[in-house]
């Protein structure tokens, strides 16, 4: 099987919940396909550099994925179809990186920063 990372971008209307079910279809969809899903982050809510359909905020998730072929064409097949995915994109790769990704690793070092500010 192939190795793939994916990114999702949704529309800024729909709740945190609903992107997160939006992810828990795409882990569906690839195991049903005989794929795994090694890996989902939400990165929330963030400013798009520019306009998609109307759009100047987006929902983005990242999944790293190993299934067959059939399996991620399936999916992105599906994703075309959802009225509430702005973008999608999948990218093959050599090996997963499991690790946080910079956009989440990022964020937690600002919030360490930010505990351990003197509080006054």
């Amino acid at each position: 099987m192939a190795l793939y990372e994916h990114v999702v971008i949704s529309r800024q209307d729909i709740s945190p919940q609903q992107a997160e079910a939006l992810n828990d279809t795409l882990k569906s969809l690839i195991e049903q396909g005989g794929g795994s899903v090694a890996k989902i982050e939400y990165w929330g809510l963030r400013n798009l550099t520019y306009r998609i359909k109307k759009n100047r905020k987006g929902h983005y998730s990242l999944l790293a994925i190993d299934a067959p072929a059939d399996a991620v064409k399936e999916m992105e097949r599906q994703l075309s179809l959802n009225e509430d995915v702005l973008r999608y994109l999948t990218v093959r790769v050599d090996e997963l990186d499991l690790e946080l990704s910079p956009v989440l690793a990022r964020r937690d070092r600002d919030r360490e920063r930010r505990d351990d500010a003197p509080q006054f």
